[in-house]
């Protein structure tokens, strides 16, 4: 498991990477809500009301940083962010 602390311009996020069998596990978390790999489920986030967003085809934490938002929570949309921005300008918006 590789835990990383990521500099952004509004926080300091923290990245969690867990190598599994096929395809890593990443988690990027900011203050308020959280980008997460293809792996992990957008239902069960919207379901507990977390901010959250999912990107997918990531292999590292420069990759989920640069990848667009490909679904979102309700809670992610009503601060601003869409699947037209990418990872990163997400994050900075959950500070």
């Amino acid at each position: 498991m590789i835990v990383e602390q990521i500099k952004l311009t509004n926080g300091i996020a923290l990245g969690l990477k867990f190598d599994m069998q096929n395809a890593p596990l990443i988690v990027i978390k900011a203050d308020k809500g959280f980008v997460m790999c293809g792996y992990l489920d957008i239902e069960m986030a919207e379901a507990l009301g977390d901010i959250a967003v999912r990107v997918r085809g990531v292999n590292t934490f420069k990759d989920v940083l640069e990848a667009q938002v490909v679904g979102t929570t309700q809670a992610a949309i009503n601060l601003g962010i869409d699947i037209n921005m990418n990872a990163r300008d997400a994050l900075e918006r959950m500070f």
